[in-house]
């Protein structure tokens, strides 16, 4: 007889969760730091953040993965359940994770929450509205926007070139309409016509700058520096110019505060900001994570995608803004993946195929080199599939001990924090005896087209950059402006090490086009963009939304 999976969703829903005081409690928070959302929900208070500022740091462990494919990899998967194997062998562990976005949601890629039984809660809430911080950024962009509309309908008093307002509107949803609009139109009442397009919600650099913010005093600092057009001597304009960096962070007061759920296990979860990871810096909150930190003994937060976007970004953008460094980084990999990157159609991955998993193995092999190469202790987590066979498992696990690397069988989606207690205890292992040399593999002095081609070349394996006429003419003007110190986020392609998605495994002799660049001045990176990326996604041809609905007690239905 066939047995019927549940899916996350039911997982989520016949759980028992605990009153988050509770929760609140074990960590070492009373009922007055928080600001509750119900009874599963809360936010950390600022007075409860300050406090926390004396205690001692605990150990923070980063997750990562290959690079992604249509396969799936469960990174947030491992990560929860990973925080509850730790609490399972008696450790005071917490998970930092990043908040979903509505248009993945509601789109292809599906919600952030992890599977299975490891995953935190309430999941539907989380996935959806959650404490309404994405609306709150959502919201603050527009505003900026509205008030440069305004600026030039008022007289233009900054000489504001409208030809130059770089400012988009945002929107956390999927919609490929609006990637290019024209606003203003109906005469000089309706306002200045220009062209204009919106980016999603969490590719804009307000995202980005809540999640790098050490606190509320900071936030206004990054939020003052962010360019919004140039004028027509084509210099630089920015939110201080216009005045109005208090009224963005009045509209991101509460948004800044971190989110306190828990896991199905009941192990404490701090789930806060979403930058995406492909288009900006894919990492949680800083505030959160070092909350947590000071919460736990150990602490298990992700990078969005693969090591060469999510992970080099934590090392290279969030580390060092937070002045944090990881313990040791967990590398999520999957039979399935590994197939696919060996040349397996996703119809065919159910097939044992060794020759081709060992063909993917390139892949890993690539990432495990770039972490090693920041000098940091790594272990292969391998999230085991039903469809696994035992000899494609065993050859994996063979490979990795002939490449002198930890690795660890995890089954988390099915057994929750029991299946992740050999990567928990492979991980205190790694810590205690393997050498920790964290370093950058750039300086911030560097140039920006040097920081671009070490990346590529040591991250990517890439054999070298080539940067448009456009982007040559912008690193100029940037050297000019003084941004030439500033971290570089790259918005590549999460499916492949090159800028090219169509190229799996490990790609050699390839050549990175940078079209053009992005400055990120109140989050402290230029963006370089390559290949193909877009700030607004579009939805497949059939969005998971199809599948959703609510039933007649207001239970979600279909949401994964």
């Amino acid at each position: 007889m066939k047995t019927t999976v549940k899916s996350d969703i039911e997982i989520a829903q016949a759980s028992t969760m605990k009153h988050i005081v509770e929760i609140a409690m074990k960590m070492g928070l009373e009922e007055d730091d928080l600001e509750l959302f119900g009874k599963y929900k809360a936010k950390i208070s600022n007075e409860a953040l300050t406090k926390l500022k004396t205690n001692e740091s605990g150990k923070i462990i980063l997750v990562t993965s290959i690079n992604p494919t249509p396969a799936g990899e469960g990174k947030s998967t491992v990560t929860v359940g990973l925080g509850d194997a730790f609490t399972r062998i008696g450790k005071k562990a917490m998970i930092a994770m990043r908040e979903p976005s509505l248009g993945p949601t509601m789109g292809i890629k599906g919600g952030a929450t992890g599977g299975g039984y490891s995953q935190v809660l309430p999941m539907e809430d989380i996935n959806l509205h959650f404490t309404g911080d994405l609306h709150a950024i959502t919201t603050a962009n527009n505003a900026l926007a509205a008030l440069i509309d305004n600026h030039l309908q008022q007289g233009n008093e900054l000489n504001i070139d409208q030809r130059r307002i770089v400012w988009k509107r945002a929107v956390d949803l999927n919609d490929r309409a609006l990637r290019k609009v024209i606003i203003g139109l109906g005469g000089p009442l309706q306002g200045v016509p220009r062209e204009d397009g919106f980016d999603i919600t969490v590719a804009s650099e307000i995202m980005a700058v809540l999640c790098l913010a050490k606190d509320l005093k900071d936030l206004k600092l990054r939020l003052s520096r962010m360019v919004v057009a140039y004028n027509i001597n084509k210099e630089p304009v920015t939110v201080a110019d216009l005045g109005v960096e208090g009224a963005l962070t009045l509209l991101l007061k509460e948004a800044v505060k971190p989110n306190l759920v828990q896991t199905i296990e009941h192990t404490p979860a701090l789930i806060h900001g979403g930058p995406f990871a492909n288009i900006a810096h894919g990492c949680n909150s800083v505030i959160a994570t070092i909350a947590a930190a000071k919460l736990a003994d150990y602490v298990i937060t992700e990078g969005g995608f693969g090591a060469d976007l999510g992970a080099e970004k934590f090392l290279h953008i969030k580390s060092r803004s937070a002045g944090i460094k990881p313990e040791a980084v967990v590398i999520v990999a999957t039979i399935r993946a590994l197939k696919m990157h060996g040349g397996v159609a996703k119809t065919e991955l159910e097939k044992e195929n060794i020759s081709s998993l060992i063909l993917g193995f390139a892949n890993l092999q690539k990432h495990i080199e770039t972490i090693k190469s920041f000098g940091l202790p790594v272990v292969i987590a391998i999230n085991k599939f039903i469809t696994d066979t035992d000899l494609e498992v065993q050859t994996l696990l063979d490979w990795c001990q002939k490449e002198n690397v930890a690795v660890a069988l995890t089954e988390v989606w099915e057994k929750g924090g029991a299946g992740g207690i050999e990567l928990a205890e492979k991980l205190l292992s790694v810590i205690e005896k393997d050498e920790n040399d964290f370093h950058s593999l750039y300086d911030l002095s560097d140039s920006i087209e040097q920081k671009v081609r070490t990346i590529v070349q040591k991250v990517y394996g890439g054999k070298d950059v080539e940067f448009s006429p456009k982007a040559k003419k912008q690193l100029v003007d940037f050297e000019k402006f003084g941004w030439s110190n500033l971290a570089v986020c790259m918005a590549k392609s999460q499916y492949s090490l090159s800028d090219d998605p169509t190229k799996l495994g490990r790609p050699t002799d390839f050549i990175v086009n940078v079209r053009e660049f992005k400055p990120s001045i109140g989050a402290g990176f230029i963006v370089a963009l390559t290949g193909e990326v877009m700030t607004m996604p579009g939805l497949p041809k059939k969005p998971a939304a199809l599948n959703m609905d609510v039933d007649e007690n207001g239970n979600a239905v279909g949401l994964f």
